[in-house]
């Protein structure tokens, strides 16, 4: 764990919250054009758009463990500038070959995996180092900013880059994102170096993995939230699949219009956020996740109702409702992790969690090509948001019901 006073902690904290948002822009950008490129510029089936889906977060399941000990270890400044450099040499690649008439499916894929193994290791800084620098009273209000503000750049980033396909191509808005990392990387740079406090971490990996994953699944509260979030997510990766191709080929959408409804996840993310910290005082942080868990489960099944034209703001209603039910959770249930968790086991607890949880998300993904190649997409995507009830019932029936509070 590392201590900033707090003078200094204020301006690191708006440092650090400026870099990740340009950099969520650039992400929020490539959510939209990496997709819509292998669609429209190199015909790519559902299936195959689900191999890029799995491939950006295949690497929580590659690297997820081992990534809390590299954090542990390795000095948190310059791990995060050199995993944005890397994202965005990665990212160049693809305009690169583009401009050689070299650009295929298979890059594509091994990009969203290089991109995909270098966030593993920037999330986890990322979270590590959030509560070194702001006081443990104020993490909850933080944590909303952050996701607020993540939400966003969901709202605008999207849109932004439905804009960018249709002006200047799919291939050129890639660039947006590989000047987004670069730019995060000049200003994470600019922090201060973290001070450690008490020893360094030792004992060999698998020993420090192992304590990471003993602690999660000796913590009840906190082994039933990443049941529940493991759940979320294999949702979200099944919905990185579906949502592109449905919108552009099942309701005709064009790639601008694709952008603003996916936006629509943004401003459910928005409105979830700002409201996290005023429904966790009235009702109790674990009554909350109830409440978010169920209205983000019914609202979520308008998404394959919708049809063309007016239809399409059906789908809108849908992925707000969805996306504002997820923020609430992710809110609470990291900020439990960080309030908890002794400081030295921090970084590995928070690996671990998205080890189990992220590694959902390309399993969803698959599941989802598998599904919508024999039902088709608008079935496919019926029975994957039916499936987010699975997430209030094992809230439900675990301690996380008992409780007020997440504590």
């Amino acid at each position: 764990m590392t201590t900033l006073d707090r003078r200094a902690a204020t301006g690191a904290f708006w440092r650090y919250w400026t870099a990740s948002t340009i950099s969520n822009v650039g992400d929020a950008v490539t959510a939209v054009a990496l997709p819509l490129l292998a669609v429209a510029t190199l015909n790519a089936t559902t299936f195959q758009v689900s191999l890029i889906a799995a491939a950006s977060y295949v690497s929580w399941l590659l690297i997820g463990l081992p990534a809390g000990v590299l954090v542990a270890r390795l000095p948190l400044r310059g791990t995060q500038v050199a995993m944005d450099l890397l994202r965005a040499l990665a990212l160049l690649s693809i305009p690169a070959a583009a401009a050689l008439g070299l650009l295929r499916l298979p890059q594509l894929v091994v990009v969203a995996l290089v991109v995909g193994l270098a966030s593993v290791v920037f999330f986890v800084g990322n979270s590590t180092l959030l509560p070194a620098i702001v006081p443990a009273d104020q993490l909850t209000g933080r944590n909303s900013l952050t996701s607020g503000t993540h939400a966003v750049t969901q709202l605008s980033g999207p849109s932004l880059g439905g804009v960018l396909v249709q002006a200047v191509g799919a291939v050129a808005s890639l660039l947006f994102d590989v000047v987004s990392y670069l730019v995060s990387a000049i200003m994470l740079a600019g922090l201060p170096r973290p001070r450690r406090t008490g020893d360094a971490p030792t004992g060999s990996p698998l020993r420090m993995i192992a304590d990471g994953l003993r602690y999660v699944a000796r913590h009840r509260l906190m082994r039933s939230c990443v049941a529940a979030a493991t759940l979320v997510n294999f949702v979200c990766g099944a919905l990185l699949t579906l949502t592109p191709v449905f919108l552009v080929r099942t309701l005709g959408a064009a790639p601008g219009l694709v952008g603003v409804l996916m936006a629509t996840e943004g401003v459910g993310s928005l409105v979830g956020a700002a409201l996290t910290p005023r429904i966790a005082r009235r009702l109790g942080s674990a009554r909350a996740l109830l409440l978010a868990g169920t209205v983000a489960a019914v609202l979520a099944l308008l998404m394959p109702l919708a049809r063309s034209g007016w239809g399409l703001l059906v789908f809108a209603a849908g992925n707000a409702g969805f996306a504002a039910g997820v923020v609430v959770l992710s809110v609470l249930t990291r900020t439990h992790r960080q309030t908890v968790t002794p400081p030295e086991l921090l970084s590995r607890v928070m690996a671990t969690v998205r080890f189990v949880s992220w590694g959902a998300i390309p399993l969803g993904a698959l599941v989802a090509g598998l599904v919508a190649s024999a039902v088709g997409n608008r079935d496919a995507l019926a029975v994957i948001c039916a499936f987010t009830f699975a997430t209030p019932l094992v809230l439900a029936v675990g301690p996380v019901r008992r409780q007020r509070d997440l504590d």
